[in-house]
């Protein structure tokens, strides 16, 4: 299980006033000494948070990988081209949301060929790909026709549960579609929402093999320090394995 850690909201801070600090590109260093194995940002088109600057220092500093989360528009994507991260991964992406509220549309003939489109450069230029999709069987076959290399599960709903019942259904539903995907050849990730709370469940699925987690930590990083905050939920994450 690998834990990648988003630093987006440490650029929601510096973006806040406009300055310098804090650095994101600082935090994904120290999050890689907490022992992250890589860092995921999300570029958006209206760079309301992570900045071209940002990811172009990534690139050149990060000692693990880098997980590009971008939404397949021309401008970013021939940025991700050029600067090849060792994963892409295709969200939704609307502007007026506070953070990204579900999978991809893949019920449309007009948004397949667009995702398709997409991930066909970013094949071609070399980077690895990935579609953060809802747990359902129906996105996970179209991800795998689409010719993606992993699909990232959309955890909001289990994380926004509010009652036990609730919390165990969609659970089940993140397995059953861990073990579809998994059993298609995709790769299997899954993020959003998650906090050191409700990570244990989720980190114990046999068939995911990576966790994107950002807000929580960061905002345990406040109280602790960036690398402690990632070192307490990577040792979750390893205990929920075991």
């Amino acid at each position: 299980m690998r834990v990648f850690v988003n630093i987006d909201h440490v650029a929601t801070v510096r973006q806040a006033r406009r300055t310098d600090e804090p650095d994101p590109v600082r935090a994904a260093v120290l999050a890689e000494l907490g022992g992250a194995d890589g860092i995921t940002v999300h570029l958006r088109e209206d760079r309301r948070h992570i900045q071209d600057r940002d990811v172009r220092l990534l690139m050149e500093l990060a000692r693990t990988g880098v997980n590009l989360e971008l939404a397949a528009s021309s401008e970013i994507l021939e940025l991700a081209c050029e600067l090849r991260p060792m994963q892409a991964t295709l969200v939704p992406e609307k502007r007026e949301e506070i953070t990204t509220e579900g999978g991809l549309d893949l019920g449309t003939d007009t948004a397949r060929e667009g995702l398709a489109k997409a991930l066909g450069r970013l094949a071609a230029a070399g980077v690895r790909t990935s579609l953060f999709v809802d747990p359902d069987e129906g996105a996970i076959r179209a991800s795998l026709d689409l010719g993606a290399d992993a699909v990232e599960l959309h955890t909001g709903e289990y994380a926004n549960a509010t009652t036990a019942a609730e919390r165990r259904e969609q659970l089940a539903r993140l397995r059953t579609a861990a073990s579809l995907a998994a059993g298609l050849g995709l790769a299997v990730h899954a993020g959003h929402g998650l906090t050191y709370e409700n990570v244990g469940p989720v980190a114990a699925i046999p068939e995911l093999e990576e966790l994107n987690i950002g807000h929580s930590i960061v905002s345990r990083s406040v109280f602790t320090g960036m690398e402690r905050a990632v070192r307490d939920m990577v040792e979750l994450v390893r205990l929920a394995r075991a």
